[in-house]
């Protein structure tokens, strides 16, 4: 099966604007049958202590196409150890994770098999480190899975790629766009 995901080459416009905006795409550092390992740095125009309020409210930033709901308004982080990031799904719910680290204004660390890869035997570890740089905050978004993959990671990578970049990059959208 060929990967479904095509990316053009970026124009010398569009890597301007991606540096102006602090939009970047995420690099698949490692993939193997059993494993990927995504890290992903963006920067965002507010300090770390705004960005982790933001963080937190997955509902404001996370794209609603990668819901089973539809909606991010569904969504939700309780940012304490144990707690959880659930969505709202008619008269039931989802765990899409758990929180398992959580430092405010420097850091969120999530086990999180998101999306299909819930239903494989995979353990996923979601982590948000933010650090002041300048005026804003440095995020480093870094995401590990590990497992009986139901399919190879390699196959896999570039997709949770795609996923998980957007995501990283409507975080530091919305943060840049002052939506607190």
């Amino acid at each position: 099966m060929k990967n479904p995901i095509r990316r053009p080459a970026a124009s010398p416009a569009l890597v301007l604007f991606l540096a102006w905006t602090g939009i970047s795409a995420a690099a698949v550092k490692e993939s193997a049958d059993d494993r990927i390992h995504i890290e992903s740095v963006v920067m965002a125009e507010r300090s770390p202590a705004e960005v982790y309020r933001l963080l937190v409210k997955p509902q404001r930033w996370w794209d609603g196409a990668h819901t089973y709901s539809g909606a991010a308004t569904n969504l939700r982080i309780d940012a304490r150890a144990g707690g959880c990031f659930c969505e709202k799904v008619g008269r039931g719910s989802i765990e899409h994770g758990r929180v398992i680290y959580a430092d405010p204004d420097k850091l969120l660390r999530l086990d999180a098999a998101l999306g299909p890869l819930q239903e494989m035997a995979v353990t996923g570890i979601l982590t948000f480190k933010l650090e002041p740089d300048g005026p804003g905050t440095r995020i480093t978004m870094t995401y590990r899975v590990a497992g009986a993959m139901a399919m190879k990671g390699g196959k896999l990578a570039p997709v949770i790629d795609q996923v998980m970049t957007g995501q990283l990059n409507r975080l530091a959208a919305v943060a840049a766009a002052g939506k607190r």
